[in-house]
């Protein structure tokens, strides 16, 4: 990261902020939330804490889910302020291959504007029929999901119809999202080699899939938060930052839910007057109007609501207008504390009498719906190494005992990823490896609980869109 394009940093006191509120964040975190990976707070444009529990840390990039909503939506401010559409054009007219022999009135009604707010008419998400299309053309998938409502007027959130703004960009400019951002917002911001996954078709997926760091996102906020102005240049229009920030359909009435304040333009409203892009599994990008300041997060955690309302509690109240005196043994402290946050390898022991009669076996399991086939175990005076036989190949788990150690693993769903990995005995029949996959919010455990000639195996993951634990596997010493 260019040091010219880095946020400022400041000292607390001098931002107006308590060291001790940022150390009564920090502490409720770790002992509610458990899981955040990094946090970076902005005030008055300078950064005045920063943390990152390792081993996430400030030059590896993070998944940030529907996050990237709030990126896509950017751009289609900047084709707007490029005259090259406006919101209220029809979504057909940029499809007339794609469009289906018969188009209802509620689809031909769907503008831009309804793809922006998560107002298509759609009864609910077209994502998962958007994206099973068997020959892979998302855009048709999209345009022959029904359209119930009229659109503007119901509020359903729909990953596909950000999919669907990435599309028209593309139709446009012929450049794909993350090359028409490039230039124009991810460079000017010191963004560096951004990543955003594309669909069958070559097309940017727009509702998911891009990867920053989290002071990527900062900067984005604080983008925001100067109305789209950024070192003299106006990078976003400020007519398109005050639209999409604002309130352009309602999405419930809880009034202690950040979820029911209203949705902007792929911007959720929330209260105290503030608004925010974020991701599944607690990637936020908060920012704070009336504070003028901004929170970029990451972690991996189920209950997002919980992360903001930490937020409100020990954060926002905090925030003085005025500097307050200084305070050095309070940012020594600070400092201190935020330099050690870690998220500690698995506690157990080392050894086991086990060990030695497991070590060098392979076992082979019984037909499972992940299509493992087989599970091998090798114990070290220093580390461990499981083997893994799949039907897409083998591979090595290699861990540590009681230390992470790096390597690639395969996540279930995504391929081989960096990945860190610790292994404890739990008991003396029982051995755990945890894998951490830094570069997203998982994290899996693997436990092996040995019975003779038996193995019994479980995965369970800490956050997932389906269950979290996985179906038992069972297997036996291959003969």
């Amino acid at each position: 990261m260019a040091t010219e394009l880095r946020l400022a940093r400041g000292m607390p006191e001098e931002l107006g902020i308590p060291s001790a509120a940022i150390l009564a964040f920090v502490d409720q975190v770790e002992r509610d939330i458990h899981e955040l990976h990094s946090f970076m707070l902005v005030r008055h444009g300078q950064v005045a804490a920063e943390g990152w529990w390792s081993p996430y840390a400030p030059e590896r990039p993070h998944m940030l889910f529907s996050l990237s909503k709030s990126f896509t939506s950017t751009a289609i401010g900047m084709t707007v302020g490029e005259g090259l559409l406006t919101i209220d054009d029809p979504v057909l007219s940029f499809f007339p291959a794609e469009t289906p022999e018969t188009v209802s009135k509620n689809l031909a009604a769907m503008r831009v504007r309804h793809l922006l707010s998560m107002s298509t008419g759609h009864a609910k998400d077209a994502t998962r029929r958007t994206t099973s299309q068997k020959d892979g053309d998302w855009i048709r998938g999209f345009l022959a999901a029904p359209v119930r409502y009229k659109p503007g007027t119901h509020f359903v959130y729909n990953s596909a119809a950000t999919f669907m703004l990435s599309a028209i960009l593309q139709k446009l400019t012929g450049k794909t999202l993350l090359a028409y951002l490039t230039p124009r917002l991810f460079e000017p911001l010191g963004v560096e080699k951004p990543t955003w996954e594309e669909n069958p078709q070559g097309i940017n997926v727009g509702g998911w899939g891009l990867n920053l760091r989290t002071e990527d996102i900062a900067r984005f906020g604080q983008l925001y938060l100067q109305k789209g102005t950024w070192q003299c240049r106006q990078l976003v229009p400020e007519a398109w930052v005050d639209a999409a920030t604002a309130k352009q359909i309602s999405n419930g009435d809880d009034p202690e839910s950040d979820w029911a304040q209203g949705y902007g333009f792929q911007f959720w409203r929330c209260r105290h007057n503030a608004y925010r892009g974020d991701g599944a599994f607690g990637q936020y990008c908060l920012v704070m109007p009336e504070q003028d300041a901004v929170l970029a997060i990451t972690s991996g955690v189920s209950d997002m609501q919980a992360v903001l309302n930490v937020v409100w509690e020990c954060l926002l109240p905090a925030m003085k207008k005025a500097p307050l005196p200084p305070n050095p043994g309070g940012q020594a402290a600070l400092r201190d504390r935020l330099a050690s946050l870690r998220l500690p390898p698995p506690e157990g022991q080392a050894q086991s009498p086990l060990a030695e009669q497991v070590s060098q076996q392979t076992y082979s399991l019984n037909k499972n719906w992940i299509d493992l086939q087989s599970l091998a175990y090798q114990f070290g005076p220093e580390d461990a190494t499981v083997r893994v036989g799949a039907a897409q190949g083998k591979y090595a788990i290699e861990c540590g005992y009681g230390a992470w150690k790096e390597g690639t693993v395969p996540m279930l769903d995504r391929g081989p990823q960096p990945a860190l990995s610790s292994g404890v005995w739990s008991a003396p029949d029982t051995f755990a490896v945890t894998t951490r996959f830094y570069l997203t919010p998982f994290y899996q455990v693997l436990t092996s609980h040995f019975d003779g000639k038996r193995v019994t195996a479980s995965v369970d993951v800490n956050v997932s869109f389906g269950p979290k634990k996985l179906p038992t596997l069972q297997g036996r010493v291959r003969r």
